[in-house]
């Protein structure tokens, strides 16, 4: 049995981009996250040792964003994913969102996103 876990809206500041300025000051990083876990043992059995501890999967994000720097968010979010994925066994897939809504941009806008999908198989 499948379930999915959703984590949205969690945000720490980083030195991530290519401009010099972003390196220097850093900026806020929102990231979101969907896992597609395997959780026949956590609902028969109701324990915390069988399920996803959404709680270590949202200081792992946090600790990537506060990490080394990269130049381009589609690597952070793949790194986050890939991580993810690779620390957790019951995670069978994992999206991850990474927001930059302060990249610089000349024009109007409210926000950027890059995707990154991994999966196990």
């Amino acid at each position: 049995m499948n379930q999915i876990i959703k984590l949205t809206g969690i945000e720490a500041f980083g030195y991530h981009g290519v401009l010099p300025k972003e390196r220097e000051i850093g900026q806020s990083f929102i990231v979101d996250c969907e896992l597609e876990v395997e959780a026949t043992q956590a609902v028969l059995k109701d324990d915390i040792e069988h399920a996803v501890d959404y709680g270590a999967v949202a200081e792992l994000i946090n600790s990537e964003i506060q990490g080394e720097p990269v130049n381009l968010i589609e690597v952070l979010a793949n790194r986050i994913a890939t991580k993810i994925l690779h620390s957790f066994l019951l995670v069978r897939s994992v999206e991850v969102t990474v927001h930059k809504p302060s990249a610089p941009i000349q024009v109007p806008f409210s926000n950027v996103s890059v995707t990154a999908l991994v999966t196990s198989e």
